[in-house]
């Protein structure tokens, strides 16, 4: 009998959740801590969410190897088959450090005219030079560490990547605290440059704890090993069809960043404020989005396809109740949110302006992310790979344009997101249930 109960979703759900919180508290922190400083705020927090915006397309079009391997292992787990994928974690995580090693080298002596590509001039082109120059260097790290959750999620197992990501914040928040603003006597400040030692700093010693806990822990081996496993050409179709979704997915964050700098430094600057608390909202979620991975995951491996929808209907109340109840939160902190960030009046008048059509967005966005989360688990990589290029050039494109052309400015970029939030969730949720309601009648 398959536990899908609320203890033991939960039980995977709030670490998960937890772990989810921390990773964009990274870059979070960096906001509040400089935007906080005494000159050239507005200009800080432009770079930060500039580059934060070209990490995050990185991290997110090369991370997808978490849930290739969160997918197959969680398969072979529901299949009682766990001695036979003993290789693959290694043999992937190898594949993506390298990849990742290869853009680092690539877009490290471009970074300039990367960042004049999002619009960047002046101070805030010098500052996201500067700033992406450092962190860059957290990259192969950060792959290294989300492979390793991959793993563990996989062995269905979301404790311990909690416990990295808790570990990786604590470290980011005092480190940004110390090298921004500096030690008087001690450590001179250093601005913007000493948010991007934090987080290469915290993202470094994540890495070390993952693979010391997957030793640890587990009977999975990080000794890489020829040849290569069977699975491999399975990961490598899994993770390019993702890679292929991320670019679509991602278009449409350059888009959204694109637009807000052209705008003008305080409307970029309350875009990314926006952006990040939109994507805290996402990682939050993403706590049932990785319950509902894992577990339709182990599901499908053991063919309990009855089992499987009654998850998918529990997953789709939870994630609902759960996204309300952020947006209710939201509100009733609607005025003291923003000051946490900047005290720049321009800026936060600007960003109040749009934040509730972010706090609406929530229930929509955690059925989407949810189902997500689900299909990743059971392999349907290219599903997901066809509706985001869909609803990116057919939904999010076209209405950010119309919008853009009626002077709506960032009203015109969340609303585009609104929609293509909305279109990717129901298709989904019809696409689920169309398979595997035959099948349990079967």
């Amino acid at each position: 009998m398959h536990n899908i109960s609320f203890k033991h979703i939960n039980k995977l759900a709030i670490p998960a959740l937890i772990a989810g919180v921390a990773e964009p508290l990274l870059s979070t922190t960096d906001l509040a801590i400089v935007g906080n400083v005494s000159y050239d705020a507005t200009e800080s927090l432009a770079a930060i969410g500039i580059v934060g915006a070209f990490l995050s397309m990185l991290i997110w079009v090369f991370g997808q190897t978490r849930s290739g391997i969160s997918s197959i292992v969680s398969q072979y787990v529901g299949a009682n088959k766990i001695g036979a994928i003993k290789t693959l974690p290694a043999q992937a995580t190898v594949i993506v450090v390298a990849a990742s090693l290869l853009i680092l080298l690539l877009s490290y002596p471009f970074a300039e005219q990367i960042f004049r590509f999002y619009n960047a001039s002046g101070k805030v082109l010098a500052y996201a030079v500067a700033y992406y120059k450092i962190r860059a260097f957290g990259f192969p790290f950060t792959l290294f560490t989300i492979a390793v959750y991959g793993t563990f999620r996989g062995l269905q197992n979301t404790f311990y990547p909690m416990v990295i990501a808790l570990v990786g914040t604590l470290v980011n928040i005092l480190l940004d605290v110390v090298l921004v603003y500096g030690v008087d006597g001690f450590i001179a400040p250093m601005h913007i440059q000493g948010a991007a030692y934090a987080s290469v700093l915290a993202q470094v010693i994540m890495a070390l704890l993952s693979l010391v806990l997957l030793y640890k822990k587990t009977a999975i081996t990080l000794r890489f090993t020829l040849p290569f496993h069977e699975e491999i050409p399975r990961f490598i179709n899994m993770v390019l069809n993702l890679f292929v979704r991320t670019i679509a997915l991602n278009l449409a964050l350059y888009f959204g960043t694109s637009y807000a700098t052209a705008y003008g430094n305080q409307y970029i600057a309350a875009y990314t404020i926006g952006l990040n608390l939109w994507l805290m909202g996402a990682f939050i979620i993403d706590g049932y989005a990785s319950a509902g991975n894992i577990l339709s995951g182990k599901l499908l491996g053991a063919k309990a396809y009855s089992t499987l929808i009654k998850l998918g209907n529990k997953l789709l109340l939870y994630g609902f109740l759960l996204g309300l109840l952020m947006a209710l939160i939201g509100f009733v902190f609607y005025n003291k949110i923003g000051i946490l960030f900047t005290q720049e009046n321009e800026v936060l008048v600007a960003f109040y302006e749009v934040f509730w059509v972010i706090l609406c967005m929530q229930p929509f966005c955690s059925l989407a992310f949810i189902y997500d989360g689900m299909f990743k688990g059971m392999g349907e990589m290219k599903y997901l790979r066809n509706l985001l290029l869909f609803t990116t050039c057919l939904v999010f494109i076209p209405v950010l344009l119309v919008f853009d052309a009626l002077n709506y400015k960032l009203y015109a970029i969340w609303i585009a997101f609104f929609l293509w939030i909305i279109a990717r969730g129901i298709p989904l949720i019809i696409k689920f249930r169309s398979k595997f309601l035959p099948l349990v009648k079967e």
